[in-house]
């Protein structure tokens, strides 16, 4: 390829919208085009890129037992209806009617079409275990695509499905997976990706795990024990805290509280902390906007993700109305009489000594200690694990919070989408079981993104091999200079016929303007022939990291190409 017949432009200034800098670079260096709010399309060297992370996630997949497949990109409804997450799924999922008012559904994700496909096949026992995988387009309808391709609407996607007649089975193949997924970051140059427990959200299934990498820039936030090994996402993170009561209660005493709602106003004006109050949050369930309340510790985060697990619905923040009994900024357990579910978080267990609302406006207690004025209560985990927080797994108070992107996800789905959409299979005794399901995802463009952010600096990306768009990077500095334009003609022509992927920049530009180019385009290896250079009878080499910069003489360029090449790409075996 010669730079000049590369379609697409690049930038020298960062465009004002991008706020990182994968999103910045990719936009700059001429990978993408914006064509509508979180879709995109793509130029050659993108294309290139990701086609190289498909090919290593197909060898990965295929070595284990994997059979790909592709399911169709449009879906009837009747297959959502049949899981039940035709209603359940928000609006992320696009619904529309086709021809013959038949009602339809843009896939944005696939488990309901795998289990279609294989259940007849999987009639029997002796059919088990057995893997299929896809790699195809999808389309969730994303409320806030941000970063480019970290968070878009319209995205590629890897998505596997495997069938197992028993839960030892498909734990033994997660395993497997687990492992190839750690080979495809490693061969794709992000080895430092972590794997954390997660919350399977709509998925289903009771075990899960995301692979996060690390980066100020993630929208995920995950809790990592210092201590220990431990890592998990916060929505799935355990939150422990430790409580401690007061020697002595005192009695419940009504104070005027003019208009203090928040907590912080609250401490301040009773000159008290917030670990010391009893806070409330109210929600509504999306359903029938019946109100939930949840009280917790002053200075605990709610959740979401667990209250909307321990409801089995969907939630949104309350719209409080003058007749729900509920007063805004006042609210409290004691006496409280509105009409609403009312749950309390492990937070306040055992506590004594707390401010609370007095469900009266302009009013609240203190020393309200819960197991005297309000009796039995249960308690649930509905909150936030904290940085400095205690670990679940070692008990220590070392857990660290940190930002990141999610690469993949893995889920044990069990027997969720095979039993509502009645797949079944008879074992050895000719007994019917419906099979347990695993899946596995990995976002193509996604990942991509998620590359150059480990892997640019202020100038450009800086491409693994494994999955650069090109290995080498020509620049003919001067390529009016008869002596320049023949080698460079001659030494591309020769690594293009011997399988090198070159691109080849003899334009007749400045230095400055082709080296700024071919920083943006990322290829781990440049030969610069200038000149100066050929004066000298000898190339320089440079890598795109600037960690090697070279001069080999004009007979042993090729030579030294080629050991290059196979040095660097033995960083990225997996």
């Amino acid at each position: 390829m010669k730079i000049d017949k590369l379609i697409g432009n690049r930038f020298k200034e960062r465009p004002s919208d991008c706020i990182i800098d994968s999103h910045a670079l990719m936009l700059r260096g001429g990978y993408m085009k914006n064509v509508a709010n979180g879709i995109y399309s793509s130029f050659l060297p993108l294309r290139r890129i990701t086609q190289k992370i498909e090919r290593i996630i197909r060898e990965e997949m295929d070595a284990i037992g994997g059979q790909e497949v592709l399911f169709p990109v449009v879906m009837p409804a009747s297959l959502w209806k049949e899981s039940g997450r035709y209603d359940s799924v928000g609006s992320e999922l696009v619904r529309f009617v086709g021809r013959n008012d038949s009602p339809l559904v843009l896939g944005m994700t696939h488990e309901e079409a795998a289990v279609q496909l294989v259940r007849e096949y999987g009639n029997s026992y002796s059919r088990y275990p057995f893997m299929i995988y896809q790699i195809q387009t999808k389309f969730r309808d994303e409320l806030r695509p941000r970063g480019g391709l970290i968070r878009v609407r319209e995205f590629t996607m890897k998505d596997a499905y495997s069938f197992h007649t028993s839960q030892e089975d498909l734990e033994n193949y997660y395993d497997l997976c687990y492992k190839a997924y750690e080979r495809i970051f490693a061969r794709v140059g992000i080895p430092e990706v972590v794997a954390v427990a997660s919350d399977s959200g709509m998925m289903g299934g009771r075990v899960s795990h995301e692979f996060i990498l690390l980066t100020p820039v993630g929208e995920d936030s995950v809790a990592i024990c210092t201590n220990c090994d431990y890592r998990a996402n916060i929505e799935a993170a355990e939150s422990i805290v430790e409580n401690v009561r007061d020697d002595a209660s005192n009695p419940l005493e009504l104070v005027h509280t003019p208009g203090m709602h928040t907590i912080d106003e609250v401490s301040r004006y009773l000159k008290t902390t917030p670990d010391k109050c009893c806070k409330a949050v109210v929600y509504q369930k999306n359903i029938d906007d019946s109100y939930i309340i949840l009280f917790l510790r002053g200075d605990i985060d709610v959740n979401e993700t667990k209250l909307r697990n321990f409801l089995g619905c969907e939630i949104h923040p309350a719209e409080i109305t003058e007749n729900s009994g509920i007063i805004a900024g006042f609210i409290g357990p004691y006496n409280f009489k509105g009409d609403a579910t009312v749950l309390f978080d492990k937070s306040l267990d055992g506590l004594n000594n707390l401010v609370c609302g007095a469900n009266m406006e302009g009013y609240h207690y203190t020393g309200l200690d819960i197991s005297r004025d309000l009796g039995v209560v249960e308690y649930h985990d509905f909150a936030k694990i904290m940085d400095g927080g205690i670990c679940p797994k070692c008990g220590k108070a070392s857990i660290t919070i940190s930002r990141g992107i999610e690469v993949g996800n893995i889920f044990q789905l069990g027997t969720k989408y095979t039993k509502t959409m009645q797949m079944q299979y008879l074992d050895s005794a000719g007994n019917p079981n419906y099979p347990v399901m695993g899946c596995y995802g990995i976002g193509v463009g996604r990942l991509a993104a998620s590359i150059c952010e480990a892997h640019h600096d202020d100038y450009g990306p800086i491409w693994p091999i494994s999955i650069a768009p090109w290995q080498v990077h020509i620049c003919a500095i001067r390529s009016d200079d008869a002596q320049v334009k023949e080698y460079a003609d001659k030494l591309y022509d020769e690594l293009w016929t011997k399988g090198i992927e070159v691109i080849y920049d003899d334009r007749n530009v400045s230095a400055g303007v082709m080296f700024s180019d071919a920083d943006l385009l990322g290829v781990p290896i440049r030969v610069i022939i200038s000149p100066r250079n050929m004066a000298e009878n000898c190339c320089e080499i440079v890598t795109r990291d600037k960690s090697l910069r070279t001069r080999a003489s004009l007979e042993s360029v090729y030579d030294k190409v080629t050991e290059l090449i196979g040095s660097l790409s033995g960083q990225y075996k997996g």
